[in-house]
Formats: structure tokens, C-alpha cells, sequence
């Protein structure tokens, strides 16, 4: 179904938590999850990234000092506030059948990281131009979160951290050529010492007059697309390996976060290549453009089209489609799903939309869980005022 890749699938089942009422998403190869603010998407994820990765975030959090107990444990995952989320007897989170609660989240997983998760604002990880680590991230940060910044100031710390873009060995031409274009414009990122105690990230450009940016001077863009291309380095590994052995999800929340569509198209083409790679992938987003290319795969695959429509599709130069045909051909043979959650009164359901049918009868559906809807309402009120014009005949 939507696609011709892996058959079984994960199913994830959140009821009475928080605002959430019911979200049963059943993930495939790539899944993405679309819905207003506060609808809970971001609680969703971070329930699968429990429910992947429970025992390793519990031991964690007691190797930084923190006091985890079944009483704090939800608390500090979600953040503080979020413990009066979970009732005992009413709420209720299974993955893959089963159970999952305050008392057995220790009990998920090993002590290694299987589910890697870039999550939304994670420019505000970085303070003056440096990652925040774990411990000194309090628990009012969600831990996927706290997670992610010490993953960045380990990379910052890393002997090769004085260049972080464009690394040759990791990301292939095509994308170097891509990301300069739309993001950074010839600039390139690394840590730069900037007096006798600190280093710091900065944007350089060479010509004729060489310019060393900090970081909060950066465009919003490039501050956030920075943190979530250093993300994708912990994924996309030198060309000697394909994937990491012990990851096997990513989670990237909203990764349009700031970016010009240009920036949001080569985001899912590195996407695309995380697919290739045999990572099982998850979005959060609010952006059309990520529907619209799940759709644009979804209505290729079922034609059979050839992978050169993928780098059509992608706007891949010419001269590197070639060396992109494994990325792009994989893409064809993926699942593909997408869940819109909805308000319904006061709390929110998960409504599988995975068709992406524009002629569907189902709003939710044919409106992209409300993406697609907006940009149709302003046609019809201009069209209604051409109709409605002086002059203009009956």
C-alpha cells in the first residue's frame, strides 16, 4: 500500500495522554505526521522514541544525576509539567503490542541508541555559538532534546569540528552543490578559535574581503538548517559504510523550520538518501512542500516512472543524476504513510490520510490534514471576485 517496500509495519497506540485522545499510527519505511500547533505530534514522537529507546533514556538520566523514579520518569522525557499528563487506570501507550507505562519504560530497548531524533527549535540549543551538553540542559527540556545538544557539542569537541560543512567524505557533490546553492552560498561552517579560552561556530567567506559570521548573525534559515545537517552527519556515514548498526529510526521534527522551499526539497532529498540507506524515517511538519514530494513518490511509484522522474522531481542537476540513481530508485520502491492529527472537541484523534487523494471525500484527506486546504480557500475567494467583478458578463 502507497508504495512497494517493506511489508510490516510498527504500530504506535497513544490514548488519554496529555491532549491527545487516540493516535494509532501504523509507521512504514517513511512516515509523516501533519497537524496544527498543540495537536501533539511532538508528544507522539517522543512516545516512540520511549518506547524504542526507554531503557537507554533512563540510563541516561541516572548517569547525569538526575532522581528517576516511576514518579518523575514522564517529567523527565517530556519535560517538567508533563507527569500530571499521564493517569494511572486512563492512559494508556502500546508499540508493536505492547504495553508501555512509567513502570516499564526502563524495560524498552538496551543501552544503546536505536532511534536517533532531531527535534524542532534546535537553533536555541546552540547559545553563543556553542552546544549546550546534557547535564547542563535542565529538566524542563524535553530529553529527546537534551539528547540531541550533547550529539552536537560532542561534534563541536571532535578533532574534526573546525570544518562541519562542506565535509567531502560524507555528503556527496551533488548535495554540497545543492546546500551551498540554497542555504549557505559559498560560506562554510566550523568551530573557529576566537580568543585564548573559547571556540565558537562561525559562517566564513572567502574573496576578496574574508568575512567570519557568529553564529546568532547567521539568517534564521542557516541557523536552523546548521544543527539538523550536523544530525544528518551522524547518519549519513563515510562512503566505506552505509548505515550505522545500532540506529535504526530517525525522527526529524519540522524540518522546513526557517527554510525557502529550495532548502525544504534538498532536506527531503537527504531524506531520501537516509531511505536508501535502510533507516525507517519519521516527519513531523506544517509544511506543504513535505506532503506534496510524499505524494509526487506515492503517484510515481504507481506509474512505474523511472528514477530520472525522481530527480526531476527533486530538481537534481543533470550531470549528478547519474551518481544519484541508487538514492533516487530506492525511493520508488518505499511505504509511504501520513497521519493528520485533529481536534475533535476538546482533545485530538490521529486520522490515517496515507492516500493523499485529492478527491477525496474526506476533507482530511483530499485537504492534506489541512496543508492543502488553505492555499484552496484563497483560490476560490479569488475567483470569487473575478466572477463577482463590474463588466463581467453573467
Amino acid at each position: 500500500m502507497y508504495g512497494r517496500g517493506r511489508m510490516s509495519s510498527s504500530r504506535l497506540v497513544v490514548r488519554d495522554f496529555a491532549q491527545i485522545r487516540e493516535a494509532s499510527i501504523a509507521f512504514r519505511d517513511l512516515t509523516v505526521l501533519v497537524g496544527a500547533q498543540g495537536t501533539g505530534k511532538s508528544l507522539v514522537l517522543q512516545w516512540l522514541k520511549a518506547a524504542i529507546d526507554g531503557k537507554y533514556i533512563v540510563e541516561t538520566l541516572i548517569d547525569a544525576g538526575q532522581a528517576v523514579s516511576r514518579k518523575t520518569l514522564i517529567d523527565l522525557i517530556f519535560g517538567v509539567g508533563r507527569g500530571s499528563a499521564w493517569r494511572d487506570g486512563a492512559s494508556e501507550v502500546s508499540f508493536e503490542g505492547k504495553d508501555i507505562s512509567p513502570a516499564t519504560i526502563e524495560k524498552r530497548g538496551d543501552n544503546v541508541e536505536r532511534l536517533f531524533f532531531i527535534p524542532a527549535h534546535r537553533s536555541s540549543l546552540i547559545s553563543n555559538g556553542w552546544a549546550t551538553p546534557f547535564q547542563r540542559l535542565t529538566p524542563e527540556t524535553p530529553v529527546v532534546a537534551r539528547l540531541f545538544s550533547q550529539n552536537l557539542f560532542d561534534r563541536f569537541n571532535a578533532r574534526e569540528g573546525s570544518k562541519l560543512f562542506p565535509l567531502d567524505r560524507i555528503l556527496k557533490k551533488v548535495y554540497r552543490e545543492l546546500i551551498h546553492e540554497a542555504v549557505f552560498h559559498g560560506g562554510t561552517i566550523g568551530v573557529e578559535q576566537t580568543d585564548q579560552l573559547s571556540k565558537r561556530l562561525r559562517l566564513r567567506f572567502e574573496g576578496t574581503e574574508e568575512t567570519s559570521l557568529p553564529f546568532m548573525t547567521w539568517t534564521a534559515g542557516q541557523r536552523e538548517f546548521t544543527p539538523l545537517l550536523l544530525g544528518m552527519y551522524h547518519l549519513l556515514l563515510p562512503r566505506s559504510k552505509q548505515k550505522d548498526d545500532n540506529i535504526e529510526w530517525v525522527v526529524i521534527e519540522e524540518p522546513e523550520m526557517g527554510l525557502h522551499p529550495h532548502a525544504v526539497t534538498v532536506v527531503m532529498l537527504l531524506v531520501l538518501d537516509l531511505l536508501w540507506r535502510g533507516y525507517r524515517v519519521v516527519l513531523s511538519t506544517h509544511s506543504p512542500i513535505v506532503v506534496t514530494a510524499v505524494w509526487a513518490l506515492q503517484r510515481l511509484a504507481e506509474h512505474g516512472a523511472s528514477y530520472q522522474l525522481v530527480c526531476d522531481a527533486f530538481s537534481v542537476p543533470t550531470p549528478h543524476r547519474r551518481s544519484l540513481k541508487p538514492v533516487a530508485a530506492a525511493a520508488l520502491t518505499k511505504k509511504f504513510a501520513t497521519y493528520a492529527l485533529q481536534y475533535e472537541g476538546d482533545r485530538t484523534t490521529a486520522i490515517d490520510i496515507s492516500s493523499l487523494d485529492p478527491g477525496a471525500e474526506d476533507d482530511a484527506v483530499s485537504g492534506w490534514g489541512g496543508l492543502a486546504g488553505f492555499s484552496t480557500r484563497f483560490g476560490e475567494a479569488v475567483r470569487e471576485a473575478a466572477n463577482a467583478a463590474p463588466g463581467r458578463a453573467a
